[in-house]
C-alpha cells in the first residue's frame, strides 16, 4: 500500500494552512481513520501558557517568537514521544515559512514527516473563518501577506493540497491514501 500513512512504522504528519483552511477538522478526521494516532493541536499547546502569554504575532515580537519556538518544541516533543510509543502524531499548527518547517523536520530527525499544506484559497478560508462559532473565529486580516509568503517559502515542500471542492470527509479520505508518497519532506 504504496503512498498510504503506514501505521506500523507511524510518520510525523503537519498539517498546516492559513485561518479557516480546515486544519482541526481534517486533522481530528485522518487521526479518527488511523488505528493508533494522536492529535497535537499547536493552538492548544500555545494555551499552555497561562500567565504571561503572547500570542505568536502579538507584541512584544521577540517574546512572541520565543513562545512560538517553545509552542514548536513542545509540539515535536511529543510528536516524537507518541511516534516512538507506536502512534501516528498529527500536528495541527500554522507553518508559515521554511524556517519553521526544517526545524520541525530537525527536531524529529530520524522519523519519516509528511507535511500537507490545505490550500482551499484565500475565499474559501475567509468563508470558513467567518462561519465559525464566534469563540472558534480567528481573527486575520493577513491572508494575502500569509498565502504569498508560504508559497514563497514553502512551494516545494510536502503536499499543496486544494481542498476548496471537498468535505473534510474526502480530505481525511485522500490524506490517508496519498500523504504518504505526496507529502513526504525530503
Amino acid at each position: 500500500m504504496a503512498g498510504v500513512i503506514v501505521p506500523d512504522a507511524p510518520d510525523c504528519l503537519i498539517v498546516t494552512g492559513m485561518p479557516g483552511a480546515g486544519k482541526s477538522t481534517v486533522t481530528r478526521l485522518v487521526a479518527e481513520r488511523l488505528p493508533r494516532a494522536a492529535l497535537l493541536d499547536g493552538d492548544f499547546v500555545n494555551r499552555l501558557v497561562v500567565s504571561g502569554r503572547v500570542s505568536p504575532l502579538g507584541e512584544p515580537a521577540d517574546e512572541a517568537a520565543r513562545q512560538a519556538e517553545l509552542c514548536n518544541r513542545n509540539l515535536c516533543a511529543l510528536a516524537a514521544n507518541f511516534s516512538d510509543a507506536g502512534f501516528t502524531p498529527l500536528i495541527d499548527w500554522v507553518v508559515p515559512d521554511r524556517r519553521q518547517l526544517d526545524f520541525f523536520v530537525s527536531l524529529l530527525a530520524g522519523r519519516r514527516v509528511l507535511f500537507v499544506v490545505l490550500a482551499p484559497g484565500i475565499e474559501v478560508c475567509r468563508y470558513r473563518n467567518a462561519m465559525r462559532h464566534p469563540r472558534q473565529r480567528f481573527d486575520f486580516d493577513g491572508y494575502e501577506e500569509l498565502e504569498a509568503g508560504m508559497k514563497r517559502e514553502l512551494g516545494d515542500a510536502g503536499w499543496w493540497f486544494d481542498t476548496s471542492a471537498l468535505t473534510p470527509e474526502e480530505s481525511a479520505e485522500r490524506i490517508v491514501r496519498e500523504a504518504g508518497h505526496r507529502a513526504l519532506v525530503s
